[in-house]
């Protein structure tokens, strides 16, 4: 979660606490409905209480973060830490249920709202019916390369998170975030109902790859928000 330099809070309680005071009047820069970022942003607004206004974006909405039109966006970190460190934004929290190595002083979302966790996660399928042994083979390689240490380290440096996982602990992954209760804007231990600001992803199939078959997911690969 960033802002831009002039923006007046410097922690997410002051954020909130100012969104408050001053509602309908912070935009939001997200890069169009229905994107984690989007997503991420009306999560944030329903369980902080606060009234964003959702600024939509085909392109790029840096220019215009950076530029002061909108003050606020909830971004995967590896697309904004060059500007957090060069101190063209400013960050307030990471969404991730830990804080991140990249950003060690930055707390998290949760630690202000708890409960609050989001963030962006990339997969790698296979074509429906490949063979096991391909699936396993492929998983073993690229779980080799999640955990090279100079791999591992450059997509650190990015503020990402390799997950090395088996196929099966993928498709346990995909379930609990398709199905699972993830969304509901309620603390983990009393969500009992899912928002529908994140439906349902059809697992049957997607083009000629099928991401709902346990036997055909490969590895996956986390970027924190």
């Amino acid at each position: 979660m960033a802002v831009t330099p002039s923006f007046p809070a410097k922690t997410v309680p002051e954020f909130i606490a100012y969104a408050k005071a001053n509602p309908g009047k912070i935009n939001y820069a997200s890069p169009g409905i229905g994107s984690s970022v989007h997503v991420f942003g009306e999560l944030f607004k329903m369980m902080a209480g606060v009234d964003l206004v959702m600024v939509h974006y085909r392109g790029s909405f840096f220019p215009d973060l950076l530029g002061g039109q909108v003050q606020v966006t909830i971004n995967p970190t590896p697309s904004s830490i060059d500007f957090i460190r060069a101190g063209k934004l400013r960050a307030l929290a990471v969404t991730t249920a830990m804080r991140q190595e990249v950003l060690p002083d930055i707390p998290t979302v949760g630690e202000f709202i708890p409960g609050y966790e989001a963030t962006v996660w990339f997969g790698i399928g296979a074509p429906n019916n490949t063979p096991v042994e391909r699936i396993e083979k492929l998983n073993r390689e690229i779980n080799a390369g999640l955990v090279d240490p100079k791999i591992k380290k450059r997509l650190t440096d990015l503020g990402a998170l390799p997950m090395p996982m088996t196929p099966t602990e993928f498709g346990q992954l995909l379930t609990v975030e398709t199905d699972g209760p993830r969304w509901s804007g309620q603390p983990t231990s009393n969500r009992s109902n899912r928002t529908e600001l994140y439906p349902p992803r059809n697992t049957e199939s997607c083009g000629d790859v099928r991401f709902g078959s346990k036997g055909d997911i490969t590895a996956e690969l986390t970027y924190v928000c």
